[in-house]
């Protein structure tokens, strides 16, 4: 264990199983080191094992499933440095195992399904990210997965996929209104008819006038941007890239929108791409690339997905720098 943090800084990842969180949560082990970094699963919060969602009829995703009040004061407590018996819901026997202590940390992750759906938690996050799976994009991928690697039938998988979309719809796909930045998967616009769902077209949604957080942009701020950077600087094969940038309106919101479609063929040539890109917290010029080619083998490292989360992470480090900087001043000053 670390020394203890004089500040615990607390960050949100909400999403749909399947969509990217691991992925993502590993960019921000390397961002800030996993010794700096404790990740809290929201499903040890469930208040029903699966036996009792089964018989009461409910899903995970219902929060009548879930224990908000256990949540909102054990994530409280750590933010204000102090350690919690943490509940632990074990996924391999759809049980509640007894509890584990968990100290305070530098930065203290939860991630799940519903990290910004109660008021209390939501009010105590410092950042707060939303990984955005489209239908068309996620049914693909769940056939491909489930019918390869678990031999499902193409009917299983479209049911268990729509039992959940009422659930998913009322209680976790709301909450993309709250985060400071969203991450939204999408089928290209790039090939017609694209059943495979290989080329993603991914747009990084980031909200305007959140402290401590400063947009992204690609050449000049609050303009709008459609940008083709194939060509002798960029390797692109079929069927190309575009590249987006402008400010819009989301969710009732005002945002920046930054949006890539397609694939990138050399991850060692992003470094053109980041030469027009401003705002992205890094420090040293090369540090986005330097972050993706360190692990390519993720998956989406090489479309907009992986780009994105590394973009993001880097926002949080840049939050934590800021709010750590503000309270080392406030106690100089004590």
């Amino acid at each position: 264990m670390t020394s203890k943090p004089d500040k615990v800084v607390l960050i949100g990842v909400a999403g749909d199983s399947g969509c990217g969180k691991s992925t993502f949560l590993r960019r921000l082990a390397d961002l800030f080191g996993e010794e700096l970094m404790t990740v809290i699963c929201l499903d040890d919060y469930h208040s029903l094992d699966r036996k009792q969602r089964k018989a009461v009829g409910v899903t995970a995703l219902n929060p009548k499933a879930n224990n908000f009040d256990l949540m909102y004061e054990q994530i409280k407590a750590l933010k204000e440095g102090n350690s919690i018996q943490k509940p632990i819901y074990n996924h391999e026997t759809g049980e509640l195992d007894p509890p584990e202590p968990v100290d305070p940390n530098h930065i203290v992750v939860i991630e799940g399904l519903h990290p910004m759906y109660d008021e209390r938690v939501r009010g105590l996050l410092d950042f707060s990210v939303y990984l955005d799976i489209s239908d068309e994009v996620k049914i693909a991928w769940k056939i491909q997965r489930d019918m390869a690697e678990r031999g499902h039938s193409y009917d299983d998988v479209l049911a268990s996929i729509n039992a959940r979309k009422p659930d998913f719809e009322a209680y976790i796909d709301v909450q993309k209104q709250y985060a400071d930045a969203v991450i939204q998967v999408l089928p290209t616009n790039l090939l017609k008819d694209d059943k495979e769902r290989k080329v993603l077209r991914v747009r990084l949604i980031q909200k305007e006038g959140v402290e401590d957080f400063s947009p992204v942009y690609l050449f000049d701020e609050g303009s709008t941007i459609d940008w083709i950077p194939c060509g002798r600087k960029l390797t692109c094969s079929y069927p190309g890239i575009r590249m987006f940038y402008g400010p819009d309106s989301y969710m009732g919101n005002e945002v920046s929108i930054l949006e890539v479609d397609g694939e990138f063929d050399n991850l060692e040539e992003m470094i053109y791409v980041e030469q027009h890109l401003s705002n992205t917290s890094t420090r040293f010029e090369g540090e986005m690339t330097e972050l993706l080619l360190k692990h390519r083998e993720y998956p989406g490292s090489n479309n907009g997905t992986g780009l994105f989360q590394v973009l993001t992470g880097l926002k949080m480090r840049s939050t934590y720098e800021s709010l750590v900087s503000t309270e080392s001043r406030i106690a100089a000053r004590v």
